[in-house]
């Protein structure tokens, strides 16, 4: 039988999108949500560097501020993320512990399914690649990263299917050694999307649907559409003004 979970679609600032996903996670870790999946659009296009990531050396703070493109810090680690509002979806699965297994591994393998499972769905091969990518063909078409509170999980990343990748290798800076690690030697080589792979212009539509569906097989899930609700706006709002603070953003 499978288990309820909630799903919620939707867009909004790269701000507020991070605040949604905190307070989240706090009320799952407080037992105070039910499961839920949201699968949203940043809007207008903007980057996430990982928590632990020194700003600097993340992205190109000079090419983000001549393009106006907005910026901020996660509460996830791994690396630094171009979100493009008309070619890529950012899912987050928030749970907990028992739900989603303990071990970290193995909930990066059991909710990473349901990317792969989204993209055979499409049409194309892809594989997960521990701790955190999901490949197609060699090429990263999906990154993940994670946080914990207690026993609450959040899982956050991202589906590329149209991604301007000439605009995420100007905005990201990937460190030369990590490029020569994967035998790559720019972004570009590194990173894929499904339009590119499937010789086609994929819509947002094909790709939700196909994720709803992934992610139903990969947790096991029945879902209902649903809203945020007012307790968990509040706390969003809340923690927006973290967000968009330059002492969140560049506190490394």
């Amino acid at each position: 039988m499978k288990r309820r979970w909630r799903l919620i679609i939707g867009e909004g600032t790269v701000y507020w999108n991070m605040a949604v996903d905190e307070a989240l996670l706090e009320l799952a870790s407080r037992g105070k949500i039910v499961d839920t999946l949201r699968l949203y659009v940043i809007k207008p296009s903007g980057v996430t560097v990982g928590y632990f990531q020194k700003i600097s050396e993340a992205v190109n703070l000079e090419y983000l501020s001549e393009h106006n493109i907005p910026f901020t810090r996660r509460i996830t680690g791994g690396g630094s993320v171009y979100h493009d509002a008309g070619g890529e979806i950012t899912y987050a699965v928030i749970s907990r512990v028992g739900v989603l297994p303990a071990d970290v591994e193995e909930s990066y393998r059991v909710i990473c399914s349901g990317l792969v499972e989204a993209l055979h769905l499409l049409g194309l091969e892809a594989r997960f690649e521990p701790i955190n990518d999901v490949t197609v063909g060699g090429k990263k078409i999906s990154g993940s990263a994670q946080a914990r509170r207690r026993s609450g999980v959040l899982q956050h990343g991202t589906l590329m299917y149209n991604t301007d990748l000439s605009m995420l290798a100007n905005v990201l800076r990937a460190p030369k050694e990590k490029l020569k690690a994967k035998g790559v030697k720019s972004i570009e080589e590194r990173v894929t999307t499904i339009s590119r792979e499937l010789k086609r212009r994929v819509n947002s539509k094909e790709v939700l649907d196909a994720l709803i569906a992934g992610f139903s097989k990969a947790l096991g899930a029945e879902f209902y559409k649903a809203e945020l609700s007012d307790i968990e706006r509040e706390m969003a709002a809340k923690l927006e003004e973290k967000y968009r603070s330059r002492e969140w953003i560049f506190k490394r």
